[in-house]
């Protein structure tokens, strides 16, 4: 037996639940399924920033789209709220990335400027070490200054996941967990998914299933090309409030332990943690706060980044196959808002806005012919 659903998305992470969330949301009957917790699941070494300051330097489509994102994000939390009960921890009390040294603020300061030459409405402020100690208390004499920006926040990753499930299951929407997909069958307009269990049809496809997306992808005439980007994360014990506001490489969750990351390793699919990454991310966190070198740690972990060869998401319409759609990216919890709020009404209607026109897959095929 088949049983039908107006779409079919394969991937339970925050990328294909919030986007299932969408459309179930529009009215479409919407069934997730999920590989289960044999994937490598990015949800679970997320970061959790909301971050608009380093997207994009030089790229405005993808500058502009995280800020879009950003933008709806108060919105998105009210409404898992109002459905669920589930505070996903969303803040925005902006962000800010440390300086420790001269050179590293002049090169800050060097790519914001080119990030508002294209993208004006992001707003930073370039803080030298007084004002930058004015506004964190503790930071350590090696610190230089640093960059602030309104624009950015921070949320539960692992909340927002649950919020987003639930919210979706509130609204009529059916999850099929530990269903990995073996079994891609494109009909005259409507696509056929087979996994272990069961067979399931989707008048529209959404393939945002991570690192798995690529090969998924070759079964409706897609190439995505996606790799694994190692990142190491380190977690304190609980301390009391010190951080008003999320730092890029070290943030104060709500329930007070610190999260102090990160890392970018070409370690294939090896999720392992080494300490010699550790140690020089807890380095360069005791420089910046020293009273952190008396934090225990509690937990440290390794998760695998879904990157693209030039690290811009990628959202795509199969040429062969109108009404499948691919999805991928890195960040998930920024993008979370414009994947549950924007995405869902071009995949609705069939074709996606001008505006991911620059982030489709075809521009690495262009990139590769204009070399």
């Amino acid at each position: 037996m088949t049983t039908v659903y107006d779409a079919v998305v394969v991937g339970g992470g925050l990328v294909g639940s919030a986007i299932a969330f969408g459309l179930q949301r529009k009215g479409l009957s919407t069934l997730i399924l999920d590989e289960g917790d044999v994937a490598f699941r990015a949800t679970r070494g997320n970061f959790g920033l909301i971050w608009v300051q380093s997207k994009g330097i030089d790229f405005s489509p993808y500058a502009n789209w995280t800020w879009k994102s950003a933008e709806a994000w108060k919105y998105l939390s009210e409404l898992i709220m109002e459905l669920t009960g589930i505070d996903v921890g969303f803040r925005r009390p902006g962000g800010a990335e440390i300086c420790i040294d001269e050179m590293e603020f002049s090169a800050k300061h060097e790519k914001m400027n080119r990030l508002i030459s294209h993208s004006p409405h992001i707003k930073f402020e370039m803080l030298d070490q007084k004002s930058m100690t004015d506004l964190l208390p503790g930071l350590g004499p090696d610190v230089a200054g640093g960059c602030y920006s309104p624009a950015d926040g921070h949320a539960n990753p692992l909340d927002l996941l649950r919020g987003l499930h639930q919210g979706f299951l509130a609204l009529g929407g059916q999850i099929e967990n530990g269903s990995p997909v073996r079994e891609i069958s494109p009909q005259n307009s409507s696509f056929r998914v087979k996994t272990n269990q069961a067979c399931y049809q989707g008048g529209k496809l959404i393939l945002a299933a991570g690192l798995g997306t690529q090969k998924l992808g070759t079964k409706i005439g897609m190439n995505i090309p996606v790799h694994a980007d190692r990142g190491q994360i380190l977690v304190t014990e609980r301390l009391k409030p010190f951080l008003s506001i999320p730092l890029s490489k070290i943030r104060q969750t709500g329930e007070g332990s610190v999260q102090i990351g990160d890392s970018h390793e070409d370690a294939g699919m090896d999720v392992n943690t080494s300490a010699q990454v550790l140690n020089k991310i807890a380095a360069r966190a005791v420089r910046i706060f020293p009273h952190l070198g008396k934090a225990r740690i509690v937990r440290a972990w390794g998760a695998l980044r879904i990157m693209t060869p030039d690290g811009y998401p990628i959202y795509q319409q199969s040429e062969q196959y109108p009404g499948a759609f691919a999805v991928v990216c890195h960040s998930g919890v920024t993008l979370t808002a414009a994947h549950a709020l924007h995405v869902p009404e071009d995949i609705a209607e069939g074709k996606l806005s001008q505006t991911l026109d620059p982030l489709g897959a075809n521009r690495f095929s262009e990139a590769l012919a204009n070399a």
